[in-house]
């Protein structure tokens, strides 16, 4: 079995983990769903991920657990565990402190309305710590950003369906593309005119670590492809988003992402549970100031 296959039956995995953190998840299950052994899931599983199953699923479980217990404040102590597969309030509270170095409640009580990131770090007598790391920009200069640079609307996307290869970690972005190029290429689909390019988030970066983020580098298909190796189809559902078009350069993404998601908070928009995505309109290298033009997509209620 080829690499390729391997990251392509992990990828199928992660999907339905991502899915179904509510249930219960044995390996034997997981394994099944990516059509291994149970003995060789687990060692490929660590070898694609960099994490052992189990931290993983716990991992995801307590990175849904912060951003819900720090933007769903409406929402019950009771509610979140059992929404993440918890049955028993102290093994979630003891699950929880032993990731973040804080209970439930307080980790709540200690999160600001607006932070950029979460991050957990160790003191010098080893205990863990968690910090809300603060914008290093005020509000009003995200909002000058927003009204000097983007071009904001809230828009009806269309259904796409794009070939995508999986990345874990921001580090593996551009292999990830390379490899979706050559397939490309190699089936007359790129280049051609029309082609975009499309970047799609399955994890924030507010609460998941740069290394372990989940990205997928996709292309804007014009018609369904079979899934091959590494590239599956991916389709990013209809349905309403905040669309930004902005033309910038590649250190300038993440106040912008930053700002737009600021913006939405401030005009009483919701996330909903979908990914954001950028997509590209030209080749960056290609214009005169290195600059990206591109459309930042947030799937809103």
């Amino acid at each position: 079995m080829t690499s390729q296959e391997h990251l392509a039956r992990i990828r199928k995995v992660l999907d339905y983990i991502d899915q179904h953190l509510v249930d219960e998840l044995p390996l034997e299950k997981l394994a099944e769903i990516g059509s291994f052994s149970p003995f060789h899931f687990h060692r490929i599983f660590r070898a694609v991920t960099s994490e052992t199953l189990l931290s993983y699923i716990t991992r995801k479980r307590m990175e849904k657990a912060a951003m819900m217990l720090s933007l769903k404040k409406e929402k019950s102590l009771e509610d979140i565990f059992l929404e993440i597969g918890f049955n028993s309030p102290s093994t979630f509270g003891k699950t929880f402190k032993k990731h973040f170095g804080i209970s439930p409640a307080a980790f709540r009580k200690n999160s600001p309305e607006n932070f950029k990131k979460i991050q957990t770090i160790i003191s010098n007598i080893g205990q863990k710590d968690v910090v809300f790391e603060q914008y290093l920009y005020q509000l009003e200069q995200m909002k000058f950003f927003m009204e000097n640079k983007a071009n904001i609307q809230i828009k009806e996307m269309p259904e796409m369906q794009i070939a995508s290869v999986l990345s874990i970690g921001v580090q593996n972005i551009g292999n990830a593309y390379n490899t979706l190029i050559s397939w490309a290429i190699s089936k007359n689909i790129f280049p051609r005119e029309n082609v975009k390019m499309i970047t799609v988030y399955h994890d924030s970066f507010k609460v998941t670590a740069p290394n372990k983020v989940r990205i997928h580098a996709g292309m804007l298909l014009e018609e369904a492809i079979k899934n091959e190796g590494e590239v599956f189809l991916e389709i990013l559902p209809k349905g309403k988003y905040i669309v930004s078009r902005q033309e910038i350069t590649l250190p300038e993404f993440e106040t912008a992402w930053n700002a737009l998601f600021l913006w939405m908070n401030e005009n009483g928009h919701q996330f909903r549970k979908e990914c954001p995505y950028e997509i590209y309109h030209n080749d960056y290298q290609e214009h005169p100031e290195k600059k990206c033009l591109v459309d930042f997509c947030i799937p809103i209620l």
